[in-house]
């Protein structure tokens, strides 16, 4: 089982995060915070897969408590989502500066949640869609003429265009009519094939090089 532990200071959406993440057969919530203190409390005793964790709380807010318990100079760091309504690109780059593995608006709904939970234990970073659109249009504009596809087959380079534009993988599949186990699949041998590490690295890849139309 994963096991997730909740901090947000709204209980309501403690209780609604508990249901998708119970809903799951293969995740439970092991525990729940209603501030900062009692979240760092929590990760460090219970020692959750992954804790999806807000930013504005009381007496601690989000970006510290991820500092310390999935910062650089932790040991043993938690895996850490952030989850909040405020997508300022300044909290952004501080969440991953701080380590999360993942950066979600509360309105994204529960499948990318899931889908970021799941991709934070495998490894991997997951951010919603519109920030990371919204950033890679913030690059250096890109040289007049595209790049190498390097050496991606036609179907790999569908794959990596709808990851671009922001559709999680289940969106990817149902554009493509494939399943989403081969969405993995095609994103995984993008990741070897191009040196990248996740998805986030797979959208700047194909905006630097005009992918996109």
């Amino acid at each position: 089982m994963i096991r997730v532990l909740v901090a947000d200071d709204q209980a309501m959406v403690r209780t609604g995060f508990g249901m998708i993440i119970n809903a799951q057969p293969d995740m439970e919530v092991v525990g729940e915070a209603a501030d900062g203190v009692q979240a760092v409390a929590l990760a460090r005793r219970l020692r959750p897969d992954v804790a999806l964790l807000d930013i504005r709380m009381p007496r601690m807010d989000g970006l510290e408590a991820l500092r310390m318990i999935a910062g650089p100079d932790v040991a043993e760091p938690v895996k850490v989502v952030v989850v909040t309504t405020f997508d300022l690109d300044e909290y952004v780059h501080q969440a991953l500066l701080h380590g999360a593995t993942g950066f979600l608006l509360k309105d994204s709904g529960p499948a990318l949640l899931i889908e970021a939970v799941r991709a934070a234990v495998s490894g991997d970073a997951l951010i919603s869609p519109s920030i990371t659109v919204r950033l890679l249009r913030r690059l250096n504009p890109p040289p007049a003429s595209g790049g190498s596809d390097g050496g991606l087959s036609i179907r790999e380079l569908d794959v990596v265009r709808l990851a671009a534009r922001g559709l999680t993988n289940a969106e990817i599949a149902g554009q493509l009519f494939i399943s989403t186990g081969t969405v993995k699949t095609h994103l995984g041998s993008v990741q070897t094939k191009l040196g990248l590490r996740n998805r986030v690295e797979i959208a700047a890849w194909a905006w630097e090089r005009r992918l996109l139309d």
